[in-house]
């Protein structure tokens, strides 16, 4: 099969949940000789991207090119960032492809496909359910329904997604959704050198809005005081802001908060080492952390609700939605309780073997032959 794969995605995140689920989807289905995946991308800073297989030598050379023009202050001046777009165009409009794969919701290649068929991937409804957050939802909501209407099928990352979909959307056909769980490429080294305390609470990633954040730190802040030895790490997500800095210097806890960046053969490690992994999100289309913290054996505790108990299963530790007693005991629980943590930390193994990047893959290619059949 030939597949355009749309570049979108590569142009917006140096790295995110989406660019890595279609990188490593598409490093698979570029290794089966009947695929040919087309990618009109001469440059990215996208990390997962950039280290793939999908990077071919053209692409490398281009974007060395594109950095020196950046550096002399050329680029903007010859226009290189319409090189990507007139280039999509140009392989759309020829239609020598079989489909059409967009990696996010630009509208703008409906104009160009005919009557081509595309797979539309879903993968939350955060900006339909919580708007409040989120100042371009009303132009990324409507591009999104337009995209889910005319898509010939639809993949969605969890059960929990397309039942979103089907109430917020009656008309939308149940028969033209398919889910596909995500997997992890996870990798926990131990030859790590990075400074981390003997014992601690881990939270990874961005940590605005919807991801509960400051609730959490309501929540914990009491058992970090009582504990002398005890510590809240924040991988990733970016330094803590100004705001983030006065609250944790309101609550006492300064010395017992730690912001660790951190690259991604280092997160294993992190997880594999942290008393638990707590994320207090009010909602995910799936949750990639939940899922790369059972893999290295690390206890994580979550609401139960959206799609965490798809990933997590028996494995999680689940706590009362907004309640911060019930948070704060069950991490209490898990700290002081080595065989309750151990027993989770097995059952969290098991669990996550039950998804991996292959099995997506696979699953992905399949509804993407029925669209073509259909088409």
């Amino acid at each position: 099969m030939k597949i355009v794969l749309d570049p979108q995605i590569y142009n917006m995140q140096r790295y995110g949940g989406i660019s890595r689920y279609y990188t490593e989807i598409f490093s698979l289905l570029v290794k089966e000789e009947s695929n040919v995946i087309i990618i009109p991308l001469n440059n990215s800073t996208n990390i997962y991207f950039n280290n793939s297989i999908l990077n071919s030598v053209k692409q490398r050379i281009y974007g060395i090119i594109i950095k020196y023009l950046k550096k002399i202050r050329l680029d903007k001046r010859l226009q290189i960032y319409n090189v990507v777009r007139k280039n999509l165009e140009k392989k759309l409009l020829k239609r020598k492809y079989d489909l059409f794969v967009p990696t996010y919701y630009n509208i703008d290649f409906l104009n160009h496909i005919g009557n081509k068929p595309f797979v539309l991937t879903v993968y939350d409804m955060i900006h339909e359910l919580f708007p409040e957050y989120f100042t371009n939802s009303p132009n990324l909501v409507a591009n999104k329904l337009l995209l889910i209407e005319k898509a010939h099928r639809i993949i969605t990352v969890s059960e929990n997604t397309k039942r979103d979909i089907l109430r917020l959307y009656p008309h939308i056909s149940e028969s033209k959704i398919d889910v596909v769980y995500h997997g992890t490429s996870i990798k926990i080294k131990d030859n790590i050198k990075t400074t981390l305390p003997e014992k601690y609470i881990l939270f990874v990633g961005t940590r605005a809005i919807y991801k509960n954040f400051l609730f959490f730190l309501n929540s914990v802040s009491e058992l970090l005081r009582n504990e002398e030895d005890l510590f809240l790490v924040c991988a990733g997500g970016g330094s803590f802001t100004n705001s983030e800095n006065q609250y944790i210097s309101k609550l006492g806890l300064g010395d017992k908060i730690l912001f660790k960046p951190f690259i991604d053969e280092e997160l294993g490690y992190f997880y594999k080492h942290a008393v638990c992994f707590v994320f207090p999100s009010k909602y995910e289309g799936f949750g990639i952390p939940v899922l790369e913290s059972m893999i290295c054996g690390c206890p994580v505790v979550l609401a139960n609700h959206s799609s965490f108990p798809e990933v997590a299963g028996d494995a999680g530790v689940y706590f009362e939605m907004n309640d911060s007693n019930d948070l704060a005991d069950k991490i209490n629980t898990l700290i002081h309780n080595k065989s309750i943590r151990d027993y989770f930390s097995k059952k969290g193994i098991e669990q996550a073997k039950k998804f991996s990047w292959e099995k997506a893959a696979q699953e992905c290619m399949a509804v993407y032959e029925k669209a073509c059949k259909i088409n």
